[in-house]
């Protein structure tokens, strides 16, 4: 994602991503690992550990819609972070260069 230099720009692509930031179904932060027999299983870690759950291949498909839904949740909060950040630092620079002019 590229950032643009104009603050309107970037509160503009903030606000647009913080409309789509709403999740469409419950997320899951786990991956999805295929067994021999033709289950599935979820990994996640908790406590520091990790701990592996048996998935029904009735739950498959839901586990998977889940765990993309947290994939895309965090790609969009990684992009919200860099276009503040980036409104942040370009506000000091111009209050920065209207205090020069003074």
């Amino acid at each position: 994602m590229k950032v643009p230099k104009h603050s309107t720009l970037i509160r503009r692509m903030r606000d647009a991503r913080l409309k789509r930031l709403s999740p469409r179904c419950v997320p899951l932060g786990a991956s999805l690992g295929r067994q021999r027999g033709g289950g599935c299983h979820l990994t996640v870690k908790e406590d520091g550990k990790t701990r592996t759950v048996y998935v029904p291949k009735e739950l498959m498909e839901e586990a998977q819609a889940s765990i993309r839904e947290h994939r895309r949740l965090k790609q969009l909060l990684r992009e919200i972070t860099r276009l503040e950040l980036a409104r942040i630092r370009l506000h000091l620079t111009q209050s920065r260069r209207r205090g020069r002019r003074r």
